[in-house]
């Protein structure tokens, strides 16, 4: 048996998301994002002291896990929740905290 055999698809999942949500910025914009519906990557970076590259970066890894989605409106991007996944995390989560 391989390793990989070992863990069920929801323990990869919140494995994944909380691997994503592992920085204080990216529990910002998600917080950010959780009470508005969109933002700009320009108005977040007005707001937090961090390089644009930097930013960047932990927009991707939002975006990779699932948790934030992006859309290009020339010359900015727009970030939203993905809202299927948000739920999926946020159920993942309750039921590991309260087992």
């Amino acid at each position: 048996m391989e390793i990989a055999e070992v863990f069920t698809e929801e323990q990869k999942s919140i494995a994944r998301f909380a691997k994503a949500m592992g920085h204080p910025v990216r529990m910002y914009v998600l917080d950010l994002l959780s009470k508005q519906s969109c933002c700009y990557s320009g108005d977040l970076t007005e707001v937090l002291p961090i390089a644009k590259s930097t930013l960047s970066q932990h927009l991707k890894e939002l975006k990779e896990a699932g948790l934030i989605q992006g859309e290009i409106e020339a010359p900015k991007i727009k970030y939203c929740l993905n809202q299927e996944n948000w739920k999926l995390a946020q159920g993942l989560f309750k039921e590991f905290l309260n087992s």
